[in-house]
């Protein structure tokens, strides 16, 4: 592609940073939402992710994502522990350093497992959790990444089309975590025995910091260009929008509005575009995200009428918002920005294959993974643990002194 672009490299750099922010941001809005009893070992989930999933992606995910195209369905192993990759070389069809772009998908791959973790809080084994977060990761991200991402992946040669991650990170983690909360079975005393959040504060601060690290996550990849101002802009107003649906959706239903559910709307929101951000106009980006802030509502108020048990609505917010958003860019792209290829009923037939496809990778592998951990070294904490909380049972730890803040029943 030519010799490297310097402005194009130092903002993919800086979004690899802004992207790997938003990990421990996710601990923040999730621990805020838990126990007290149980802060730190949701804190785990997102925190450890960035060591484990670092180390796999560098000897594997990478080369299994981006490496020479097996039919279409997975990456060769050119690149296992990033061999052959120098400080010369640049990413193909780009002017930024192969090193750079590892690292800003190392970001990608690290948050996706790390979203799950609000379905099962509260009551996963931390061996299991480490073993299917290495697991899910090699067998469910991995593989997705390169049907939609790579040079080959049969996705992208299909033409379905994915910004961001709307399919690879959120559709796939959310329906995975639906399908853990099924397995896991619901938190103890649920939904008669009341799980309140413990520092809504915190969940606040986390949504910020996600906010403001998800302009790397749909900037990052355009350049430091128009491309990447229009999806930096069109990330912002439709976190805006998603924002204020759900936050007005609230006010007319319960005659309030809440904290929760405006930074819920938001994350919904950002979640929605992640597919689009690239490929739409800012007019197009606030539909988006208004549309997703109400399916996203509706959705989490649906658990409750099917009995599931998402604690933290990882499905609802991120399974759901991620196959709108999709289905949304098929129907709104603009063929400028995609080829040629504008929204219509043939593209949405794509996104629509690619949700299905990816849906049902995620759900059936997830599925297997589970059940063969529970006979390996089991999922659930005993009732004993879940009631006294996970972090000291589990860690040994507490994050607050005896009596300082409410620990739930």
């Amino acid at each position: 592609m030519g010799p490297i672009d310097t402005g194009d490299t130092a903002w993919l750099l800086i979004s690899a940073a802004l992207v790997m922010m938003m990990t421990p941001a996710l601990a923040l809005f999730y621990g805020g939402m838990v126990q007290g009893k149980n802060v730190l070992s949701t804190f785990m989930h997102s925190f450890f992710a960035l060591g484990l999933v670092t180390v796999q992606f560098t000897l594997v995910g990478y080369t299994l994502c981006f490496g020479t195209s097996w039919h279409g369905v997975i990456g060769g192993l050119d690149f296992i522990g990033l061999d052959g990759i120098d400080l010369a070389s640049t990413f193909p069809g780009t002017k930024v350093p192969t090193l750079a772009y590892f690292a800003y998908q190392c970001m990608f791959a690290v948050i996706a497992p790390a979203l799950i973790s609000g379905a099962y809080a509260e009551r996963l084994r931390f061996p299991a959790y480490v073993l299917f977060t290495l697991a899910w990761t090699t067998l469910i991200y991995d593989p997705i990444a390169h049907w939609s991402w790579a040079a080959g992946g049969w996705l992208r040669e299909l033409g379905a089309i994915d910004y961001a991650g709307g399919t690879v990170v959120h559709l796939s983690s959310g329906v995975s975590a639906l399908v853990v909360a099924i397995v896991l079975g619901k938190r103890r005393g649920y939904p008669t025995v009341r799980h309140p959040p413990h520092d809504l504060t915190m969940t606040v601060l986390g949504a910020g910091l996600l906010w403001f690290g998800w302009f790397g996550f749909n900037a990052g990849g355009a350049g430091a260009g128009g491309l990447g101002a229009a999806a930096l802009v069109n990330t912002h107003v439709a976190a805006a929008a998603g924002a204020l649906a759900w936050g007005l959706i609230e006010g007319v239903r319960l005659q309030k509005t809440t904290a929760l559910g405006v930074m819920s709307g938001l994350v919904a929101g950002l979640v929605a575009v992640t597919p689009a951000s690239g490929y739409v106009s800012p007019l197009v980006a606030l539909g988006i995200g208004a549309v997703a802030g109400c399916v996203c509502y509706g959705a989490v108020l649906a658990k409750a009428r099917f009995g599931f048990d998402d604690a933290l609505d990882a499905f609802g917010i991120h399974g759901v918002g991620g196959a709108t958003g999709a289905l949304l860019t098929g129907v709104f792209a603009r063929a400028a920005l995609n080829e040629g290829h504008g929204g219509g009923l043939s593209l949405v037939g794509k996104q629509a294959l690619g949700i299905g496809a990816a849906a049902a990778w995620a759900a059936i592998v997830t599925y297997i993974i589970l059940k063969v951990l529970d006979r390996l070294v089991g999922l659930r904490v005993d009732e004993e643990v879940e009631h006294d909380g996970l972090d000291g049972a589990l860690h040994g730890e507490s994050a607050y002194a005896a009596g300082s803040v409410s620990h739930g029943a």
